[in-house]
């Protein structure tokens, strides 16, 4: 706990002077509450008992001036510890999400979008509210504390060590209930992040909850989630409900103890009757602090959890070589998997032993029943999975030694699922080469045929795509995938079932712009459509993570085996009467 409270007010030194400025003002500002204590006695052992009704006003305007000092330096004090708030908080939230884009593919396959986004959103803020409270109220508490103990000491330390009486049970009773509440208040956060988790995946999957009209269930799992979260929350609250008032019962029972000692010694003459009300008056400043325990006690607990919750993620090792590895100047295009193997977990392997080429310009078409790897094959292509034995080799070099960052740069990439950024069309395909003009933006819409319906949208390029692209078609959306694939003009180019959501004519239309594409460059193909491999350099069959099967498309026919059986089946039943990639029957 005391580490990751450190690692958090560390942080306070990216603004020292900031942070040194917050610290004098709180000096200061708790300083001033000697003056009312003062002020009292002043007024009862001066003013009243020798009888100077000339001290008044002075007296008057010296507490007035105080207090304005005080609040004065209070209110800059609030605006500056939330500004230094915010500020911190702006920055380990960059921090955080540059962090989550150099970690590993593999490591969002665990973690939910839900629960990633609460930790962004939520325990971001709630980890730097430590450092406020650590410095608005919990140092100022502090400073308060031994300012008026020695206040209290300098007139009557007897009567002090009477004030301070409470304070050892009130520290034992504080410390076992923070001890307490720290594992409560994590599975309260890790409760919220579970709400947030059901959350997002039921806005995001809304029109299938109402397509296969599953609304109950999913308001019984999101009702589960509250009432878990609730659950949790009020365990800690019962704890408290019962802890904090038994301190304030002690602290309280406190003012009788200190009175009744302060009248029997006023009595005996052994201090005055000034000293007697001045302690009472700063009673209320020295347990002020423990009035906040309560508030602090929370704030630290759900603070350090939060942080533990996000160094979790800072901690994680990010990808290697993303930045760094080797760079060659250009990409030929000459890709060879040499016996790679590949799992995502404990199951069978995804791609068992693969050795296949392509060769620069060439087109090498991945075909095979769902499940077969082919999308495997493409993932770790891109290095977004790493090969757990075999290599994977670019013009000779080892996939492994080359720089993720160049890798990708070279490589424009279809996916299956077509995705847009909710932003304009120009910014969508901007993503592929951010100083592409609206020219060349037109140019690679109408290589893909998608510059008439973009035209026909009320902001043309300026029209906004909406969360996942939502605004267009399946087709349309894929269709503007590949313009932004032809506008990055890459030396790698990997189609994922890139023409999947399109009708028959779109499909022709499209195929056209992607033979020019692929002309001069070395293309990966996964297709279930006979006319999207039909013309591939090569054809390779895959099933269950293993190359079954390689030629071209009248080779692997000739053989009857089971590119012939695809064909005949999911790649259509007129195969062997569409004309071959040499224009003969097939």
């Amino acid at each position: 706990m005391l580490g990751t409270l450190f690692r958090i007010f560390r942080h306070t030194l990216r603004f020292p002077m900031r942070s040194a400025l917050s610290l004098l003002m709180a000096i200061v500002c708790t300083s001033l509450v000697l003056v009312l204590p003062g002020v009292t006695m002043q007024f009862v052992d001066v003013v009243i008992k020798q009888h100077r009704p000339d001290l008044i006003l002075p007296t008057v305007a010296v507490g007035v001036a105080a207090i304005f000092c005080r609040q004065f330096l209070f209110t800059l004090r609030t605006y500056f510890n939330n500004a230094l708030e915010l500020k911190l908080t702006h920055l380990i939230r960059v921090e955080l999400y540059d962090k989550l884009q150099r970690l590993p593919v593999r490591w969002f396959d665990s973690n939910s979008s839900g629960e990633i986004m609460s930790r962004v959103a939520e325990d971001v803020p709630t980890m730097d509210r430590v450092l406020i409270e650590g410095t608005d109220t919990a140092l100022a508490s502090v400073l308060q504390f031994l300012i008026i103990v020695g206040y209290m000491l300098w007139h009557s330390w007897e009567l002090t060590l009477v004030t301070l009486a409470p304070l050892p049970f009130i520290g034992i009773l504080t410390a076992w209930w923070s001890r307490k509440a720290e594992p409560k208040w994590r599975e309260s956060s890790e409760a919220s992040s579970a709400l947030n988790a059901v959350l997002h995946d039921n806005l995001a999957g809304i029109r299938q909850i109402k397509a296969y009209t599953v609304e109950p269930k999913a308001l019984e799992d999101f009702e589960q989630a509250s009432q878990k979260l609730g659950e949790k929350h009020l365990d800690v609250m019962k704890g408290q409900a019962i802890v904090w008032p038994t301190v304030s019962l002690i602290a309280e029972s406190g003012i009788i103890l200190m009175v009744a000692f302060g009248a029997a010694w006023t009595l005996q003459g052994k201090i005055t009757e000034g000293t007697t009300l001045a302690f009472l008056v700063a009673w209320g400043f020295l347990f002020d602090p423990i009035s906040r325990i309560n508030s602090l006690a929370q704030t630290f607990t759900r603070g350090i959890v939060s942080a533990e919750r996000v160094f979790r993620i800072l901690d994680t090792l990010e990808e290697s070589h993303l930045i760094e590895g080797i760079r060659p100047e250009a990409m030929r295009g000459h890709i060879r998997f040499e016996n790679v193997s590949f799992s995502y977990g404990e199951e069978a392997p995804a791609v068992s032993d693969l050795t296949l080429e392509a060769k620069p310009g060439e087109t090498v078409a991945l075909v095979g029943a769902t499940g077969a790897g082919k999308s495997t094959v493409l993932n770790l292509l891109t290095r977004f999975y790493e090969p757990s034995s075999g290599r994977i080799l670019v013009d000779g070099a080892p996939l492994a030694e080359i720089s993720k960052e160049w890798l990708r740069d070279q490589t424009g990439f279809v996916t299956q699922e077509s995705f847009l950024f909710n932003t304009t069309i120009r910014e969508n395909l901007q993503v592929a080469k951010p100083d592409a003009t609206d020219d060349e933006i037109w140019a690679a819409l109408e290589a893909a045929n998608a510059a008439a319906f973009v035209r026909a949208a009320a902001d043309g390029l300026d029209t906004v795509a909406g969360e996942r692209g939502l605004r267009f078609s399946g087709g349309e959306k894929q269709r503007i995938s590949i313009a932004r694939a032809l506008l990055k003009n890459p030396p790698l180019l990997l189609l994922d079932e890139a023409t999947s959501a399109l009708d028959n004519r779109t499909e022709r239309l499209v195929q056209e712009a992607l033979e020019r594409l692929r002309a001069d460059r070395t293309c990966f193909v996964i297709a279930h459509r006979l006319s999207t491999v039909r013309k591939a350099h090569r054809i390779c069959v895959l099933d269950r993570g293993t190359l079954i099967e390689q030629g071209t498309h009248d080779e692997l026919l000739a053989m009857g085996g089971a590119y012939a059986r695809l064909c005949e089946g999911s790649l259509g039943n007129s195969s062997r009467q569409a004309p071959g990639p040499h224009g003969t029957a097939s």
